[in-house]
């Protein structure tokens, strides 16, 4: 697989006609469509590898051209279906991440991988189940014990996840790239910190976008002022939460994830809702809850 993004930043998927969901922004140097896809989810299709591949390449054709992966979805099974989907003339952003290994008794599936052997492993895996020798992004849980990969020429670019804004500020001297923080309409503990990577041009990919990832989390499409904005619009609640996140910032990239083709193709069309004044100003009217969720 070549296409791991280190090209240009003109970078566009093989289907130069497809259009950019929710417009372009800018991810370790190039220029990618803000609606992603999350592949997390493509661990339910197990079953029928072919509908995953399927899927995969159905995102691409509509103009996804950010994909966000680790080799814990599925034990790899997630990654070598996108090795399988991408294609030679493909020129796609992949991003994965390590700091964490499957823990499927536990409270929260995974299992906190953080010292510096296996940051090392994790990316050798991940190197390995995708079929290249380079990754466009990797995104560390902390950045205090790195791999040294980075200088090895196998990590373009580094992330942070789950991050404090106390260990962004300390890390930014290692050109940090994107921050996966959750983050959502109901829960903005991290607005402060999302002001901080727009200041620094560094991308902000909210993972939980629509909240509700676990019991005690709250969720978007619970929320009244999200549902009279969705039926005023014609759309569906869930679509509304991922609109207002494209609109709350410009540094904003989704990585919405699904099994289902139809449900794709409705996250990919929430880069054309507009949302008016009034619209956003009951959105950001939302009682902010904590969305906290911790490894370990």
């Amino acid at each position: 697989m070549t296409s791991t993004g280190t090209s240009s930043s003109s970078s566009r998927p093989a289907d130069a006609g497809a259009p950019r969901p929710g417009g372009t922004g800018p991810l370790a140097g190039r220029t990618v469509s803000r609606i992603g896809y999350g592949a997390m989810q493509l661990e339910r299709l197990r079953s029928d590898r072919a509908a995953a591949v399927g899927l995969v390449r159905r995102a691409l054709d509509r103009g996804v051209d950010h994909l966000d992966t680790a080799q814990f979805y599925g034990d790899g099974f997630v990654n070598e279906v996108i090795r399988e989907a991408l294609r030679p003339t493909d020129d796609i952003a992949v991003v994965s991440k390590v700091g964490a290994d499957p823990d499927p008794g536990g409270p929260v599936p995974l299992r906190p991988a953080q010292r510096p052997e296996e940051l090392r492993a994790s990316v050798e895996d991940n190197l390995r189940s995708l079929g290249t020798d380079r990754i466009a992004v990797v995104n560390l849980r902390r950045l205090d014990t790195g791999p040294g990969l980075r200088a090895e020429g196998k990590i373009g670019a580094i992330g942070l996840s789950s991050v404090t804004e106390d260990g962004l500020r300390r890390a930014l001297p290692a050109d940090i790239v994107c921050v996966q923080n959750a983050y959502s309409v109901v829960s903005r503990d991290d607005e402060d910190m999302l002001g901080l990577c727009l200041a620094e041009g560094i991308a902000w990919v909210p993972y939980f976008p629509l909240g509700g990832a676990f019991p005690a989390m709250p969720k978007v499409v619970d929320e009244r002022a999200v549902h009279t904005v969705a039926q005023a619009l014609g759309v569906t609640p869930a679509q509304v939460g991922l609109a207002w996140l494209l609109h709350h910032a410009p540094n904003v990239l989704l990585i919405p994830g699904t099994a289902d083709p139809d449900h794709l193709d409705a996250n990919l069309a929430v880069g054309a809702i507009a949302l008016d004044e009034s619209s956003l100003a009951a959105l950001d009217a939302v009682e902010s809850r904590s969305a906290d969720v911790r490894l370990g």
